[in-house]
């Protein structure tokens, strides 16, 4: 009796998950839902008097001032500058033609900031014997 009994339940319990089977489905009353339909759409096709014309690298865009009032609302506009970074930028002078290219020269003179630096800059990463370095968080 407890054999039967068993497969009645497990029998019931399985009637809910065979009600999405459209064959078993009909039998138990559900609907059927009908399979979904493809269709064909037409090509895209670019009309015969609508000519393209890429933009010239050097044109000119319009200045409508969008980018600077993005700028303006995120920064708050042209920062002051201190009389130390004005003096700077106007004791500097204009740099080298191609200062770039001739830093990384071997014939490039360069300062010599001492083997204390040197050690500094050429030490391995981590802890030393002395110092730890602490991340907190």
């Amino acid at each position: 009796m407890k054999t039967k009994s068993a497969l009645l339940a497990m029998a019931i319990a399985t009637l809910p998950t065979l009600a999405g089977c459209s064959s078993v489905g009909n039998l138990l009353g559900g609907n059927e839902v009908a399979a979904p339909t493809v269709g064909r759409a037409a090509p895209l096709v670019v009309p015969p008097d609508f000519a393209l014309e890429p933009t010239a690298a050097t044109a000119i865009r319009p200045a409508d001032g969008g980018q600077e009032q993005v700028l303006d609302a995120l920064f708050g506009g042209i920062a002051p500058r201190s009389a130390a970074e004005r003096a700077i930028s106007t004791t500097s002078g204009n740099a080298e033609m191609g200062i770039r290219s001739s830093v990384g020269d071997p014939q490039t003179n360069t300062v010599n900031k001492g083997s204390i630096t040197r050690d500094i800059i050429a030490a391995p990463e981590g802890d030393g014997q002395t110092a730890q370095a602490v991340i907190p968080g």
